[in-house]
């Protein structure tokens, strides 16, 4: 998926790995989330359900002159989940829109799993 846009004879194309890594780091500076610098930690539940692929935490796809985004995040124990996720679908609607000019139509955020605080 290449989103292409032409003015006055130029051509300006915003890759689909452009636009997932817009979308991943504007999730990691959610506070709940959890991440390693700009990438989204990825649970072992959702990287066994993709077995033998290239898992990404963020699809990106067109449909009808806008982008469709779902990012899989894991949340931080003693955040809540809902909170979290609202706030990971207006930041990544607003940075993919902000950032490439493009129409976001949807956010879908999955909760693959949490991280719960080790005590010793």
């Amino acid at each position: 998926m290449n989103k292409k846009t032409t003015r006055t004879g130029a051509s300006l194309r915003i890759s689909n790995e452009v636009l997932t890594k817009i979308a991943e780091v504007a999730a990691t500076e959610i506070k709940g989330v959890a991440a390693n610098g700009e990438h989204l930690v990825v649970s072992e539940k959702s990287i066994a359900q993709f077995a033998g692929k290239f898992f990404s935490p963020v699809k990106a796809v067109m449909k009808n002159d806008a982008v469709e985004v779902t990012v899989c995040i894991v949340v931080l124990q003693g955040y809540k989940a809902e909170t979290v996720a609202k706030a990971v679908q207006e930041s990544v609607k607003s940075a993919i829109q902000n950032m490439a000019g493009i129409s976001v139509s949807k956010v879908n955020v999955r909760i693959t799993d949490i991280v719960l605080n080790k005590t010793e």
